[in-house]
């Protein structure tokens, strides 16, 4: 028998981070507030049925072969129109229909930087983007949130040092407007205007990542930093926070010379014809804006809900910013707690969440917590939440007497 000589895999796989908790399972009850995923509520699946028949029988064969049939012309078409919305004004051909906004997000990166080169994020950002980024082997650089989003003034100045000093500029600023995850902020919109202002100045992109537009709690609508310049902006959406995750539907919209660049990079050619021609139908059929105001009607009060269980359950212990759309509400402890020494308990009595040093590029900050309050229901949510501070109490109380004996 042949010996199987050891095998030196991709040298990227070190620098990823591992995030399990997410996904753990270790008790019969477990509510799962780490989860990032719609309600199971939300997905309208007599129509999706009726939408996969009706792709065959109206389609035929052209859905199934390479180009496909009518269905990605439409699912286009819908994307211009609907992105109205969004002060995103782009022709069909300035679109580019991708595997879930994770795809755009990738093929972007790959498009606009080489190995070594800068790009700026926010301080938390999304773990799913930061490791895109280190897969293209970027430099990361962070910069802090507040109540308004990304510290564009600290941009600026970092902006002005490196043109000053020679320092390196970023190819990329990575950044999400609309109910941000983890934190659950929205940028202000002088921000926004600000941060299109410093693109075309210091010539680098924004990857505007809107996953959540859509899930508005207040009805209220920002323009897009892509509105105030399109030529200097990468606009990304997805399909998985408002038809449903599984069907792997995002897009991008940017300049037409810049989606033709990140055509050519996009290695499957095509994003499912046949998926497209489903959510064709889909979209056809609904009455989206009805179906929107569904989904942020369960939202809202699945978030409310996780509001006054942290209150009942934490009194002053913890802080928050309401948030007033999307999936994430961002929970911060006092300054020394690391929330990730309770997560074990946590789990073990039946709760799961994700410990905030996931969203840092360094750990940078250890006492937050991100929760999902779109998966459970408010029964759930109570109790998951009242799990929580359980662990947290014991936890508290723990640290107190080990303290107390160190002393």
């Amino acid at each position: 028998m042949t010996t199987l000589k050891e095998f030196t895999y991709s040298k990227r796989f070190p620098k990823l981070p591992l995030i399990a908790a997410a996904f753990a399972d270790q008790h019969p009850d477990l509510i799962p507030l780490a989860f990032g995923l719609p309600a199971k509520e939300s997905f309208n699946l007599s129509l999706m049925e009726e939408s996969s028949v009706v792709a065959i029988q109206k389609g035929g064969v052209k859905p199934l072969e390479y180009g496909g049939g009518n269905g990605p012309k439409m699912v286009a078409e819908w994307i211009k129109q609907r992105s109205l919305l969004r002060s995103v004004r782009a022709e069909t051909n300035e679109i580019l229909v991708t595997a879930g906004s994770s795809q755009a997000i990738d093929i972007a990166t790959r498009t606009l930087t080489d190995p070594g080169d800068h790009v700026w994020v926010e301080g938390p950002s999304f773990f799913g983007a930061i490791r895109q980024f280190l897969l293209a082997e970027t430099k990361l650089t962070s910069f802090p949130i507040d109540e308004d989003g990304i510290r564009v003034d600290l941009v600026e100045d970092q902006l002005k040092e490196a043109r000053k000093n020679g320092g390196p500029m970023p190819k990329v600023l990575y950044v999400m407007p609309n109910y941000h995850n983890p934190t659950g902020v929205s940028l202000s919109l002088e921000r926004r205007k600000k941060l299109a202002e410093l693109a075309y100045e210091y010539n680098f992109y924004v990857l505007e990542d809107d996953a959540y537009v859509e899930l508005s709690f207040t009805g209220k609508y920002v323009p897009s930093i892509y509105s105030f310049g399109p030529d200097r902006v990468i606009y990304l959406s997805t399909f998985s926070k408002i038809v449903a995750p599984g069907i792997r539907m995002g897009w991008a919209v940017a300049s037409e010379p810049l989606i033709n660049k990140m055509r050519m990079l996009k290695s499957d050619g095509s994003t499912s014809v046949f998926v497209q021609e489903i959510v064709s139908q889909f979209l056809t059929t609904i009455d989206f804006d009805q179906h929107v105001d569904f989904l942020n009607s369960i939202y809202r009060s699945r978030m409310e809900a996780m509001v006054v269980a942290i209150e009942e359950a934490f009194d002053r212990d913890v802080s928050y910013i309401m948030p007033e759309g999307g999936f994430f509400l961002w929970l911060t402890f006092p300054e020394g707690t690391d929330t990730s020494q309770f997560m074990q308990q946590s789990l073990q009595k039946g709760v799961s969440y994700l410990d905030g040093a996931h969203f840092y590029l360094n750990a940078d900050e250890k006492n937050h917590i991100r929760l999902g309050f779109t998966y459970c229901n408010e029964e759930e949510i109570k109790r998951g939440i009242e799990r929580l501070a359980e662990s947290y109490q014991e936890h508290k109380q723990k640290n107190f007497v080990l303290e107390g004996v160190s002393e």
